[in-house]
């Protein structure tokens, strides 16, 4: 029996909102139609996948468990859709995804030399985006930071680097050489939704404002309203008149790697995972400009 991905939507939407009439508006289509569809799809995986009742709408363990798997199912689905309509087009393009402070240009410059036929684009990601955008096909190839949900993806580890405390350049530890993390011990942070994926091991409680990428977090740190980490690369390219950077050694460093959806089987992306683990040494040293400089002009004379 294969998979009806139409259905699959179908349930998907309903899982989402626990309504029928409300997922029925959100597809455009009548509530009978959508929950015949429901009903077939049930049939065709012999397992309920909602229970009904006067309270509303539950998933059940079956239900809970395919909208588990659905997401990177529909996302594969799009992404072959979108890799087939390039194809069409006669496009040579790789999209190529980065965190904040992360270069390309070291293994853009190396792939570039071997598919001068190729066109590397670049797009900024953020900390939500990372799989999302490898496993839909928004991105062939991306650079990521840990930690990142690895469920369909192929993660190649390059290298770690240092991270920085990001403090109001009013606070009390602003003019400081380095700090520790017992200094900071206490102080709000502001960070993403995820608390788990804080790299510090002392207590620090959230405060309180959703932050998805680096301009936010520097609003907010400005204000006064709590201190941050970055990657030390971060700081190469990013700045903000109210807000200081200081070392802070004893901070776990941060682990930067390659992503691609592992059911991508592409030679041209291959190449390029070969040029970044090439180049990663030098990506690694994008500390400060002139390391940065250095880096493009060293893989420009190896072209």
């Amino acid at each position: 029996m294969d998979l009806d991905m139409r259905k699959l939507r179908y349930f998907v939407a309903v899982a989402d909102l626990l309504h029928f009439g409300r997922a029925a508006e959100e597809l455009h289509i009548a509530q009978p139609v959508l929950s015949r569809q429901i009903r077939a799809l049930e049939q065709d995986l012999g397992a309920s996948l909602f229970t009904r009742d006067r309270h509303g709408v539950e998933l059940t363990d079956a239900g809970r468990q395919l909208l588990t798997d659905a997401g990177p199912l529909l996302a594969s689905a799009h992404a072959v859709r979108r890799r087939v309509s390039m194809a069409a087009l006669g496009s040579r393009r790789l999209m190529v995804g980065f965190r904040a402070g992360i270069p390309v240009i070291p293994a853009a410059r190396a792939f570039e030399a071997q598919h001068p036929d190729v066109v590397v684009d670049v797009q900024r990601i953020e900390w939500d985006d990372q799989a999302p955008m490898l496993l839909d096909g928004r991105i062939d190839v991306g650079y990521v930071r840990l930690p990142i949900d690895e469920a369909g993806l192929r993660v190649t580890p390059l290298y770690t680097e240092p991270r920085v405390a990001v403090l109001p350049a009013g606070h009390r530890l602003a003019g400081k050489e380095e700090v520790t993390e017992a200094d900071l011990a206490g102080e709000p942070l502001v960070w993403h939704a995820d608390p788990s994926t804080q790299p510090t091991r002392r207590p620090h409680p959230n405060a309180g404002y959703l932050v998805r990428g680096v301009d936010e977090t520097f609003e907010h740190v400005a204000a006064g309203r709590g201190i941050s980490f970055l990657a030390r690369s971060a700081t190469v390219f990013y700045s903000h008149p109210d807000i200081v950077y200081v070392p802070i050694p004893d901070l776990a460093p941060e682990q930067v790697c390659l992503a691609v959806a592992a059911s991508r089987t592409s030679p041209v992306v291959d190449d390029f995972v070969t040029a970044a683990q090439a180049t990663a040494e030098i990506t690694a040293e994008c500390g400060n400009y002139e390391m940065w400089q250095l880096g493009i002009d060293t893989v420009s004379k190896h072209d």
